[in-house]
């Protein structure tokens, strides 16, 4: 796959969400198979197609055909999030209801914004600026449960602080404090005080810890003393992802809310997208490793008849989805695409294609062997 696929496919996969969102009608048109996700789904579906989207939509110097698309977008995503929080709008989305999933939902929408601060924030008009905060905020009544959900209260106040709204440093303080505690080594940390064998350490952890850090270590020695450490974990986390896909564009099937598909592979990207490949992992081993996994997921089936993703990893296979993946859980996959935000020219589109570290030793080629790291 080269760029143009990404993208298009990038695209597809967000064009019926954005597009009924733009045009109010997403709470409408999104299909909600189980009822008590109803008021979660649309947040979901957006917030995680936009936290994907986000780099590509804020990359400057684009041209032609491509840049004209993502003149189009950056519109399209601005009225979807006039749409999402404006009080009278029919799609004002949920921030505030329920047990706490609306924190998580938003805190993809502010990882969105994190991502892509010129074209999610300040170029909004004054009047969305200040519904998008309120929404936000809205979300301070939430109790995070100990695990991968602190990062949620803290990357809306990272958002928030981003917006140069008064922010809460102590959801940050405590997250970061939690998941010091909370590494184990070799790149992992613990979901909570218990390791699980499943991709949070890709979904959600290493990207937002990472880019949390990165922001407030420009504010606080404390953080800037920090991020080295965070950086590297989560550099020997992409390298073992990138092992873990198979040579037919496989990966283990292991943990829950495994039918995110290639968002499993959410780490890895993002490390390709800020640099912080490890020395032994190149650029084009990641984007023909990822362009495989891709190929192969697609070949599956993804969508409805509508266009919208329906749960499963390869085609729709409902039982793998747990009882909290709803349709707009499924976005999340839009994370792998991360690497569109580096120009055409970048080294990650120009190099020649190259075999992935599984994909070289079962084709016989001698390699050097992996080690943990503390």
């Amino acid at each position: 796959m080269v760029r143009k696929e990404w993208l298009a496919l990038m695209l597809k996969i967000a064009d019926p969400v954005l597009n009924a969102l733009a045009q109010r009608r997403l709470h409408e048109k999104l299909p909600v198979e189980k009822p008590d996700r109803a008021m979660y789904a649309c947040l979901e579906a957006f917030g995680r197609t936009l936290m994907g989207i986000a780099p590509w939509l804020e990359l400057d110097g684009l041209a032609g055909e491509e840049a004209v698309l993502q003149h189009k977008y950056r519109e399209l995503v601005r009225e979807c999030i006039d749409a999402a929080t404006d009080p009278a709008s029919p799609d004002l989305m949920n921030f505030s209801e329920g047990y706490g999933q609306a924190l998580v939902d938003a805190a993809f929408l502010a990882h969105a914004i994190v991502r892509a601060p010129e074209t999610l924030c300040r170029t909004l008009s004054s009047r969305v600026r200040n519904n998008l905060a309120d929404a936000l905020r809205a979300t301070r009544k939430f109790e995070p449960f100990p695990s991968n959900w602190l990062f949620f209260s803290a990357m809306t106040e990272t958002a928030l602080a981003l917006k140069g709204e008064e922010y809460d440093a102590a959801p940050v303080d405590h997250a970061v404090r939690k998941f010091e505690e909370w590494y184990i080594g070799d790149g992992a940390y613990g979901d909570g005080e218990r390791f699980h064998f499943d991709y949070y350490n890709s979904f959600v952890i290493h990207p937002m810890y990472t880019d949390i850090v990165s922001f407030f270590a420009e504010k606080d020695t404390h953080y800037s003393e920090l991020l080295p450490n965070v950086l590297n974990r989560a550099s020997r986390c992409a390298a073992v992802l990138e092992r873990m896909i198979a040579p037919d564009g496989t990966y283990p099937i292991v943990g829950r809310s495994i039918c995110y598909r290639f968002g499993a592979f959410h780490a890895l990207a993002h490390a390709a997208l800020i640099g912080n490949l490890p020395d032994n992992v190149t650029n084009a081993q990641v984007r023909c490793g990822l362009s495989a996994v891709i190929e192969r997921t697609v070949q599956g089936g993804m969508f409805d008849r509508d266009g919208f993703l329906t749960a499963g990893v390869y085609g729709s296979q409902p039982c793998l989805g747990e009882g909290y993946i709803c349709v707009g859980s499924l976005y999340l996959c839009e994370a792998v695409f991360l690497p569109l935000g580096l120009p055409p020219e970048h080294i990650f589109w120009t190099a020649a294609d190259e075999m992935w570290t599984n994909k070289k030793v079962w084709t016989g080629v001698d390699m050097p062997c992996d080690h943990a790291e503390d």
